[in-house]
């Protein structure tokens, strides 16, 4: 509602932007003025001090609003010199709010928090690569604060920040807001590079520890409020590798304090001086984990290791990441899932962590010829993937909790096998060659928890949705021997949930994420339906496999088709159906499996036509079975890629046609697409 007004008034404030300036300036000082006084006395007045701090929340969101409401198509210097009037005494203002934190009384964490949305909507405008850097703007904080450019101005945004993560750490909503600014800023190109250049900035490198920032310990309440901590140190991260290069000196530097947390968990947990032997314990011996104190800090390290992740986007700087990681610490982490796999607090920031790790972000996981890193590192993901499912399945989870419980920790699962499957950094061949089962140990625990999970269920949470829809796309792409492998109950699950997703539109799932689901599912579809296909057609010419191959797949698939053939039938008319009938807003995606549909189902697909032949209105019977002949016309019976094209070409036209058909005053339009297709 707040945010919504403000909008408004950014908009309304610019019409008359003299006056307005002129009014907030007279309104600012008054209170301001009154502020100090207040302050300053030695018995102030706690309740009129309340009483202005409530003004003055307000005037600086409106300032922030009306700074904020500049567009650049209309930019005016007046009205820039104008904005700086305002800026100045923000930041004045924050000059006599900032001491009062030293002191014994607490601060106006309102106050606070309208600063903060100031300083956002001031750096949208005039901090960044696209602003122009002699703005009036400028000109009047040079006057009146000594703030000459972008660099010092970015030096007050700086100490904010820090003031913020110092001293307001018993505030989530505030660290959060202070945080997401520090990120906004280490985002820019050019102003992150200025960043850098600041003391302030420095300091933050090199004493990033709960000594200097609180919020960065574990004496918290709720271990929830550790979820900034990973946009922390994705700010750090991004501010590090500016100048970071190839200088492990300087990253091992870095990493201290993070590494010195390590040691001193191992060694709350186990005694002695810590070291690889300690992890290895760890790895044999879960049970031996019992300080809660352990727990926060591997919960905050996961969060932390998390933010560094993401932000290492380069193959420099992510491999020194992983070869501080691996092999010393993974095995910790490792055994705190065994131990807390019930406890979502802990087992989630270290799933989520591993999830990163695996994520090929910008092409950052290209290993040497000589490498075996892409190996070990899906190896890990492995044995994290198989510890967290094999125990949460054993785990009674109420329903009021079952997503926060259950489908999460198996999202991000699924999630992370995806990252690691289609990363393109492991040749998955070598481990079956040499008897590795790290990728059927994953892929069985995939299994596993799919059918733990109810199909309405898959739908009813959008992120699971995502997850386990992209995840299915891959394993039909790259892994098809392995769904072909599959007991009958597993595919015919997996089938009834592609056919549940192609009709997801417009259920629980907003527009992009059912769009997503729906155009994964046809893909997914296409794989199966292709693969299918060629099976039977080799089938039909009495093709014999290569020496050594093994048929049981394939069999296992024909044999789930011939008991039940209803059930690509039915997907078949669900996708004529959407085509038809609905606002399809994927019809290329739709295109793609309905051609092996009707070629595995010609006469089932027949029956159908003949079926939505019949009810139309006698004068637009001839129109339709032109239009289905019309759409299988030169279609040859195969699925190579000129003929692919070749149909979804016709189905353009089939469709327009079928449009045009409804608009007219003759359709019966008591008779639905459903009933059409029965």
């Amino acid at each position: 509602m707040v945010s919504q007004q403000l909008e408004q008034l950014s908009a309304i404030g610019r019409c008359e932007y003299q006056k307005t300036c002129t009014l907030l300036v007279q309104m600012f000082d008054q209170s301001a003025r009154l502020y100090q006084e207040l302050i300053s006395t030695p018995s102030p007045n706690q309740i009129e001090i309340a009483i202005q701090e409530g003004r003055l929340t307000w005037l600086v969101y409106i300032i922030g609003a009306a700074v904020g409401g500049r567009v650049s198509f209309n930019s005016n210097e007046d009205h820039d010199a104008m904005d700086g009037e305002l800026v100045c005494r923000v930041l004045q203002l924050m000059n006599l709010t900032d001491p009062r934190l030293l002191g014994p009384g607490p601060g106006c964490e309102k106050l606070e928090l309208a600063m903060l949305s100031f300083f956002e909507q001031f750096r949208k405008i005039y901090v960044g690569d696209q602003v122009q850097k002699n703005s009036k703007v400028y000109r009047r904080l040079n006057e009146v604060l000594g703030l000459c450019d972008e660099a010092t101005v970015l030096s007050v945004f700086v100490r904010k920040i820090i003031t913020n993560l110092k001293y307001w750490g018993r505030s989530e909503q505030i660290i959060t807001k202070t945080l997401q600014l520090l990120n906004d800023l280490s985002v820019g190109y050019s102003c992150v590079r200025k960043l850098v250049k600041l003391d302030e900035v420095q300091f933050m490198l090199n004493n990033h520890t709960s000594e200097h920032f609180p919020f960065l310990g574990n004496n918290v309440a709720d271990v929830s409020e550790m979820r900034c901590r990973s946009m922390f140190y994705t700010s750090l991260g991004r501010l590090l590798m500016v100048d970071l290069g190839e200088d492990e000196d300087r990253f091992e530097t870095f990493m201290m304090p993070l590494t010195m947390l390590c040691h001193r968990a191992s060694v709350e947990s186990f005694g002695g001086g810590g070291g690889t032997n300690m992890f290895a314990m760890a790895a044999e011996s879960p049970a031996m984990f019992v300080s809660e104190e352990t727990k926060k800090a591997l919960i905050g390290l996961a969060r932390d290791l998390r933010g560094l992740a993401f932000a290492f986007n380069t193959k420099t700087s992510y491999m020194m990441l992983f070869d501080w990681i691996y092999p010393i610490y993974t095995p910790i982490f490792l055994a705190a899932v065994e131990r807390w796999f019930a406890e979502p607090e802990v087992t989630t920031p270290i799933l989520k962590l591993f999830a990163e790790l695996v994520q090929n972000r910008s092409q950052r996981l290209q290993f040497d010829v000589s490498s075996p890193n892409g190996i070990l590192l899906f190896r890990e993901a492995s044995k994290i993937i198989c510890s967290y499912g094999s125990r949460v399945l054993s785990v009674e989870v109420p329903d009021d909790k079952l997503y926060s419980h259950k489908l999460k920790g198996i999202s991000i699962c699924f999630s992370m096998l995806k990252a690691a499957l289609c990363g393109g950094y492991v040749n998955f061949g070598v481990f079956r060659l040499y008897g590795d089962e790290a990728l059927d140990n994953a892929l069985k625990t995939f299994v596993k928890l799919l059918l733990s999970i109810n199909q309405s269920d898959l739908l009813d949470y959008p992120k699971l949705s995502q997850t386990y829809y992209v995840l299915l796309e891959c394993l039909a792409q790259d892994h098809m021997s392995f769904l072909a492998s599959l007991e009958p109950t597993v595919f015919l699950y997996i089938l009834s949930s592609i056919s549940e997703g192609l009709t997801a539109l417009g259920a629980n799932l907003n527009d992009y994420t059912d769009t997503m689901v729906c155009t994964g599912c046809c893909a997914t579809l296409d794989h199966i339906v292709t693969y299918l296909f060629k099976q039977i057609t080799n089938k039909g010419k009495k093709k014999t496999g290569r020496p050594g191959a093994s048929p049981t797949g394939t069999d296992m698939f024909l044999q789930v088709l011939e008991v039940r053939p209803e059930i690509l039938q039915q997907i078949l008319s669900t996708v004529l159906n959407i085509i038809m009938f609905e606002d399809c807003r994927n019809q290329w995606s739709m295109s793609r499996p309905l051609l092996g549909l009707i070629l595995l189902n010609e006469e089932y697909f027949n029956q159908v036509r003949e079926n939505i032949v019949r009810q139309q209105p006698p004068d637009k019977q001839a129109a339709m079975v032109q239009w289905f002949e019309n759409l299988m016309n030169s279609i040859e019976r195969n699925l190579l890629t000129k003929n692919r094209d070749r149909f979804t070409q016709n189905l353009s036209m089939f469709r327009r046609d079928i449009n045009d058909s409804l608009k007219g005053p003759n359709m019966n339009s008591t008779c639905t697409g459903n009933d059409m297709m029965t």
